[in-house]
């Protein structure tokens, strides 16, 4: 946000309610905007002038007062630019009752840095040459083989801007990994300090129990993997709790792949992952050495960091249309089918170059989709309704299939 003013306005006035709690008594005599803007002047170092400052209210779940302001703001003083932010914000508004200001601020949903953001930052020539490529056609092994390595590096550090600034700038693993723990421990306190005080250990438990669930070679979540004894009736209110926060994403088992996917959902059959792969890996302790070395064997847990990584990819452009997975008798499982504008796709993961497995063919001969997808390290092609497209440009798939 701060990046955004200081590109597009002539000044960027910030104001974080949690840093500086003495700001929100600006927000509490009145809700007039004029007034509200002569008492944030006296907080700021810049001027506040209509149309030329960027106001971002950072952390506004702490100020009730300002987040119903917004709407006063856009009815009677909409010449002021305004960005508000908050930690959990959603579970935070929900937990303290507050009241939003529906149909006069837009809301932006924000997800991690994806790859691409990621490939744009690192090597301009490589995005472009993607970027440009209209076709699906095998790619020059020199842009395959960078592919790989700035994934790879994507995987280690995710998309937390922090981290991705650290692996951009070169700043080592130890900084990368310094960095992911610190977000981790501070979703702990967030649990702490957003949740109900009944839900907090399941909240913990479910987290931490991520690894192991997506470790198994079923990925299905179960609640005994919790502890012994789990019941879905005691953890449910717990697993909403993450869902809200944007922590992890719930990936339901369908019946049959049709439009709308929604309508066949099977609520009781369903994958929970991480909505980061960075957090992920660090959740795991899996060294950054381990993806850096193709030939290391961290078996099952491999191949759920490449669905992780995908799903991460894939949730920024499904418009707001989460993902599903198919299962047949459980002697085949498809790791995601999307509703793709009116079409069904079943989309396949494989970690790096193994492409064994008959799911993806078992799919096709029960429903014969127009088309398929398998993500995979190996290189760019379509044949026959299959795209097989490279791990790393998941985000272009839609301009490839045909």
């Amino acid at each position: 946000m701060e990046a955004f003013g200081r590109e597009y306005f002539e000044h960027c006035a910030i104001f974080d309610f949690d840093q500086r709690p003495e700001i929100k008594s600006a927000f509490q005599v009145s809700k007039e905007p004029r007034r509200i803007i002569q008492e944030l002047t006296m907080y700021c170092d810049v001027p506040i002038i209509p149309g030329k400052t960027l106001i971002v209210f950072d952390e506004i779940q702490e100020c009730e007062e300002a987040l119903n302001s917004l709407k006063y703001f856009y009815e009677q003083s909409p010449e002021y630019h305004i960005i508000a932010a908050g930690s959990l914000l959603g579970v935070a508004v929900k937990k303290r009752h507050m009241a939003v200001p529906v149909g006069k601020v837009t809301t932006m949903r924000m997800f991690p840095i994806t790859f691409k953001e990621f490939l744009r930052s690192c090597d301009t020539r490589i995005f472009d040459f993607i970027e440009n490529l209209t076709e699906p056609r095998h790619l020059p092994e020199v842009v395959l083989n960078k592919l790989k390595t700035y994934y790879r590096q994507y995987m280690i550090s995710g998309g937390m801007p922090e981290a991705v600034n650290a692996m951009l700038e070169n700043q080592g693993m130890l900084a990368v990994d310094k960095i992911l723990q610190s977000i981790l421990d501070l979703y702990e306190l967030d649990f702490a300090k957003y949740a109900d005080s009944r839900d907090i250990p399941r909240i913990h438990a479910i987290w931490h129990s991520l690894p192991s669930q997506l470790g198994k070679e079923n990925r299905k979540f179960i609640y005994k993997v919790i502890r012994t004894g789990a019941r879905s009736k005691d953890y449910e209110d717990a697993l909403l709790w993450l869902e809200d926060a944007g922590v992890i994403y719930r990936i339901n088992n369908i019946s049959k792949p049709a439009l709308p996917l929604k309508a066949y959902e099977k609520t009781d059959a369903f994958k929970v992952y991480a909505c980061d792969c960075g957090l992920l890996r660090r959740l795991a302790h899996l060294p950054a050495s381990a993806i850096l070395d193709s030939a290391s064997n961290y078996t099952e847990f491999k191949g759920a960091l490449a669905e992780n990584a995908i799903l991460q990819s894939l949730m920024p452009i499904l418009d707001d249309i989460t993902p599903c997975y198919w299962t047949s008798d459980n002697k085949a499982e498809v790791e995601f089918v999307i509703q793709w504008q009116d079409e069904i796709i079943p989309i396949e993961v494989k970690a790096e170059n193994n492409i064994s497995g008959r799911s993806i063919t078992v799919y096709n001969d029960k429903y014969h989709p127009e088309n398929r997808i398998r993500f995979s390290f190996l290189n760019l092609h379509y044949n026959c309704g299959m795209l097989s497209c490279p791990s790393p440009l998941a985000e272009w798939f839609g301009k490839w299939i045909q």
